[in-house]
């Protein structure tokens, strides 16, 4: 076609014409003069055609780009044709169950055999076995806009949050829904704050809430007392007593925003292993105890001026060393600071004259971390294994990670922070896998830092692709690959990561790192090139599915990915889902240790109804479960293999690996030891020359 095409272009604009008058030849061939390649000329037609008037010069140019453009679109789809050829359509599955419900949901949840769904004023609460409603409360003062649920052992704590920015803690045991308390309500309307992060610790004996209010931002850190929760539960009338005997603090009021209403689940279960259906009630009468108040942090102050006179004064009067040298804690005198805001302000006067825009509140990252060597302990502060020890935090445009000791913070004054890890450029995201081995920073030049917490070494640093930007990182389990399929192994690996990095441009690519070498990075899905409504939107790991990933695109198209081969092995229908509007935001719950996923989708009556009408539409949550699926079933159940299967080349022996730590922990006291001992001196020192300067 292309040949065609120029062939065409080149008779269209050349033609050969010969030197001289025109004659007419002679009848007779042999007469015919010898043509001569001297006596032809060749003319550009186009020459002819730009002499010709106004307007059909212009639309002579016209047609000749149309038919140009044409001709490309024609053989963009001839391409595109002959790619879809060699397409594999993976298999599609539809949704085993479908909840309907009456609006939009704020959020959703899913913790043991339970879905938590926010809505208006207040949440439902579903068994996912059958998909049937258990219990409904919905006497909030405004609708819930987002959800969270974690496993408390056999019990679940849930916080919901509403428009108002209220947050409040729920605890499920058995068929009994307490609530612990609203943290953040208050009687003045004026003095509410609002609740616009949250994080729980997996073990949930923490939380934290970033609030903000009255122009001001600042994180709460709580205490959980589950284990004392468990004890209420069980023996409540005991508890009763205990508390009229020993008047103890009081405990927090009913929320007359909640009432109790109970719906009372029907129906067959369909699963052999479901749970009876509970009759799920409100206890408003039984309080249980408050979580404990740890800190309060805010974010760190702008560099400012110090009254100190002298070096000497600054060691005499600073009684920690922790964060000098950091980027955070600098002693510049007041006159230094003026003369630099001037000198600034002059170079840059053009660029700064205009009305200044207000500066937005700081937002901040949190984690919950369990690795006891990132701070200093105190020797008699114990905790045992599993219980979060630091949170980690980073405020945004800040280049400096902070770490928080969780631990023996009722004696101290001021919150300050033990730690502090400086970056090169401010952090924009952070992530930790589960039970916070490892850890990912993402600065704000594209450059991804991976840390192993529980080893104490820096797996290396990451540029990513340029132009690529990080729009989310997910961290894998790690995984083998063992006669062509991907399994976890059943044993404890150690210094060997993985996670899936969505970049700006709709690129993923996988990451993986392994001991002391340094990270690498493999392109799964390369950039849409010209067709942007497949780019990917969301990506979601699968715990259940070792090496696979949800992949959510803006066409509404949902697919599973096994990273290993970088292939789409399945895709999921959920027809609701094609009739939202783009920018598609897909909301969907993946169980962390069962094998499906729940997708929310918005649905026409009727399927004939028109979707821009947001009154004749049914909001549905569609419930994917892998093991229905024939292709998903194996994978699913023979998730595990043993070390007597396969060798694993970095497992060491337990002598070895003791020696090690063992080496690895006098290393660390041994710094810490030398960092006060010079710090000692140093003040020591500073003190002496001060009082000289004194005498003088």
């Amino acid at each position: 076609m292309s040949s065609f095409k120029g062939n065409q272009a080149q008779k269209h604009r050349l033609s050969v014409f010969p030197k001289g008058p025109l004659e007419i030849p002679s009848p007779t061939e042999a007469d015919w003069p010898k043509d001569d390649e001297k006596d032809f000329v060749f003319k550009d037609l186009d020459q002819e055609l730009d002499s010709l008037p106004q307007p059909y010069r212009m639309i002579n140019k016209l047609v000749n780009h149309l038919f140009n453009r044409s001709w490309e679109i024609i053989e963009e789809r001839d391409g595109l044709r002959e790619v879809e050829k060699n397409w594999i359509v993976p298999a599609i599955y539809n949704p085993v169950a479908e909840i309907r419900l009456d609006k939009m949901p704020g959020g959703m949840a899913v913790s043991h055999d339970y879905l938590f769904i926010g809505g208006p004023k207040g949440f439902s609460i579903y068994n996912l076995h059958n998909c049937k409603r258990v219990y409904v409360l919905e006497k909030f003062k405004a609708d819930v806009i987002s959800i969270w649920a974690t496993d408390l052992g056999n019990d679940v704590l849930i916080v919901p949050i509403d428009e108002m920015g209220i947050v409040r803690l729920f605890y499920l045991c058995k068929d009994s829904l307490y609530l612990i308390k609203a943290i953040n309500e208050v009687d003045d309307a004026s003095k509410q704050s609002t609740c616009v992060k949250m994080e729980i610790s997996q073990n949930g004996d923490y939380a934290a809430f970033l609030f903000q209010g009255a122009g001001d931002v600042w994180l709460e850190v709580y205490k959980l007392p589950k284990e004392i929760w468990i004890k209420e539960v069980e023996h409540p009338q005991l508890t009763l007593n205990q508390k009229k005997k020993a008047k103890q603090l009081q405990l927090n009021t009913p929320d007359p925003a909640v009432t109790e209403s109970i719906e009372t689940s029907s129906g067959p279960s369909v699963s052999p292993n479901s749970v009876q259906d509970l009759n799920i009630s409100f206890r408003s009468d039984f309080k249980l105890s408050l979580p404990v108040f740890v800190m309060k942090i805010k974010p760190p102050k702008s560099i400012a001026g110090t009254t100190f006179k002298s070096p000497l004064e600054v060691f005499a009067k600073v009684e920690d060393y922790v964060g000098l040298g950091s980027g955070q804690n600098h002693f510049i005198k007041d006159v230094q600071w003026e003369q630099h805001m001037e000198i600034f302000y002059a170079s840059y006067k053009k660029h700064l004259e205009g009305e200044w825009e207000e500066e937005p509140l700081s937002m901040a990252t949190f984690h919950f971390f369990y690795t006891k060597s990132l701070t200093t302990m105190p020797m008699d502060v114990k905790s045992s294994s599993g219980t979060a020890c630091v949170l980690g935090i980073h405020w945004n445009g800040h280049h400096n990670f902070f770490l928080y000791s969780l631990m023996n913070k009722a004696q101290k004054d001021k919150t300050e922070y033990e730690n502090v890890w400086p970056c090169a450029a401010p952090i924009v995201m952070s992530q930790i896998s589960s039970f916070s081995s490892y850890l990912a920073l993402v600065c704000e030049d594209g450059v991804l830092i991976l840390w192993d917490l529980a080893e104490g070494f820096l797996f290396g640093v990451l540029a990513l692709p340029e132009g690529c930007f990080c729009q989310s990182v997910h961290f894998l389990r790690f995984f083998l690959v063992h006669d062509g399929h991907n399994v976890y192994p059943d044993y404890p690996v150690k210094c060997e990561v993985m996670c899936v990095v969505l970049c700006t441009d709709a690129s993923l690519h996988l990451v993986t790192a392994s001991g002391t070498q340094g990270p690498t990075s493999r392109v799964l899905v390369e950039r849409p090139g010209m067709h942007m409504e497949e780019a990917i939107c969301a990506v979601a790991p699968v715990p259940a599915l070792p090496g696979m990933v949800l992949i959510f695109s803006r066409n509404h198209s949902v697919t599973l990915m096994d990273v290993a081969k970088a292939e789409i092995l399945c895709a999921f229908s959920a027809t609701a889902c094609c009739q939202q509007a783009l920018p598609w935001k897909p909301l969907f719950a993946v169980s962390p240790h069962h094998p499906y996923f729940l997708l929310h989708g918005a649905l026409p009556h009727g399927q004939t109804t028109s979707a821009d009408d947001p009154k004749n539409t049914t909001d549905s949550v569609f419930y994917f479960n892998f093991e229905d699926y024939l292709l998903l079933k194996d994978i699913s159940k023979k998730c595990t293999i043993s070390p007597m299967a396969v060798h694993f080349s970095q497992m060491l022996p337990v002598e070895k690996r003791c020696e090690q730590i063992l080496q690895r922990s006098f290393q660390i006291a041994k710094t810490q030891m030398k960092g006060r001992e010079q710090w000692s001196r140093l003040r020591k020192y500073s003190n002496m020359l001060h009082k000289e300067l004194l005498k003088k």
